[in-house]
Parts: C-alpha cells; structure tokens; sequence
C-alpha cells in the first residue's frame, strides 16, 4: 500500500518532485489532474496534483483513494496563515477541519457545517502522532530551530479570505489556524472512504491586505516548507 500525498498547483508538487528517487508518470481519466508514481523518503508514493478548489480536490482524492487503496492520504502545499501568531513560512498541521465559508446556522447548524456532515472532519491519530501533533493544543504554535508549526483547524472554502472577510472568519472559527480551498473536502472524501488523512500546509500569506502580494513572494518557499514536513515523517507512518 501507497501514501497519496495531493497538491493544488505544479508548484506545490515541484519540491516532491525534486525529492524523488524515481518518477513515472500515471494515466488519470480526470481532465486536468497530474499523477505520478515515485519513491521518496524511502517510501512508494503517489503524487497527484488536482488543480484548486474543493470539487477538483474532492474529485482526485476520490480518484486516488479507487485507484491506489493508499495506506494514507495527506494534503500539502500551501494556505493563508489565521492565528494570531501565524508567521508566513510556518507550517500548518490540521487537528481538523471544517468547511469555512459554509454557513447553515439559519436552521440550527453550526457555522462551517454543511448539513448532514459534521462540524469537524477529524485528522488521523496515527498520522498526527507520527507528526509529533497528536494532543496538541488547538491553535497552539511551536517554535524550533527558527521555524513555527502551528496546530489547529484547517478551514476550507471557495472564497479566497482577505482583509475583507478575515476578521469575521477569525471570530468564527477561534481555533482555525489556516485556510485553504482544499483539505476539508479531501477530508471528508478520506472519511467517507476510511482513508487517513491529515493536511501539512505551508502558511503563504497572513490572509490580510497584502495576501495576493504575499502569496506570490512566497508560494515556492513555503511549498517546499510543507514538502520538508511532509517527507520527514513520511517514512514514520508505517512504524506508527
């Protein structure tokens, strides 16, 4: 069995690709999604970059999962940093996951809830503790060698958070460490599916009136900062 490790954009699967022993490329029937099998980090690995947006991540996770029964499926790339403390180069760690833009409370569902699905998409035990994340402090932040992690809820949207929208999504969601237009559909797909899952996202920008200026400075660094996560522990899941 695999580890399926899915991106967004070619260049947030560039540093995986960079790291890889071997690659080969693998026919997937959905318009616009990359595929490649590869060995990295001393493990066989699927890389599928899925193109943004929570029906493009949902369609290749599920695509990933048929057609490779992975052992574990993890979302890497990039995101907009909600904490507080958040630093652009830190790296994310999803606890959970909750769809930010949906809002259903008008008949008594909770923010971030689409109705009949849960508040919160859980991570996976296994692959949090093989992160060192598992009973971590929600929206906490560790500091080591220079570099930040944060551990917290990972929101998901189709509406990119701005300056114009921040301070309500960080009202909302107190908890939320980053946002991103894909790790809480991969998320339920996994669930639906019995599938692993945790997203490790590289904060590209604070979400606040410089984010599009940020994110383009910053989105071939901080992808290559969520692939360094990613591969270091990689080859710890088996063991976990």
């Amino acid at each position: 069995m695999t580890v399926v490790i899915q991106v967004a954009m070619p260049a947030e699967a560039a540093p995986f690709i960079a790291a890889a022993d071997s690659s080969e490329p693998v026919v997937c029937p959905l318009a616009g999604v990359d595929a490649r099998r590869m060995r990295v980090a001393g493990q066989d690995v699927v890389l599928v970059t899925s193109g943004i947006g929570l029906v493009a991540a949902a369609a290749a996770a599920s695509w990933a999962v048929l057609t490779f029964a992975p052992r574990a499926l993890i979302s890497a790339g990039t995101a907009g940093g909600l904490a507080p403390a958040s630093r652009v180069g830190d790296v994310a760690v999803g606890l959970d996951y909750s769809y930010g833009t949906a809002d259903a409370t008008e008949f008594d569902y909770e923010r971030g809830q689409v109705p009949g699905q849960p508040v919160r998409f859980p991570a996976s035990d296994v692959l949090l503790d093989a992160l060192g994340a598992l009973g971590r402090e929600p929206g906490s932040r560790e500091e080591r060698d220079g570099s930040g992690t944060l551990y917290g809820r990972i929101l998901s949207g189709d509406t990119f958070v701005t300056a114009r929208n921040v301070a309500d999504t960080r009202e909302a969601f107190a908890d939320a460490v980053a946002t991103d237009m894909e790790s809480c559909a991969i998320a339920q797909v996994c669930r639906a599916f019995a599938v692993p899952f945790v997203s490790v996202r590289g904060v590209s920008d604070l979400c606040g009136p410089e984010a599009g200026v940020d994110h383009h400075l910053s989105v071939d660094a901080t992808s290559q900062r969520s692939a360094d996560a990613v591969l270091a522990f990689i080859e710890k899941i088996e063991s976990n």
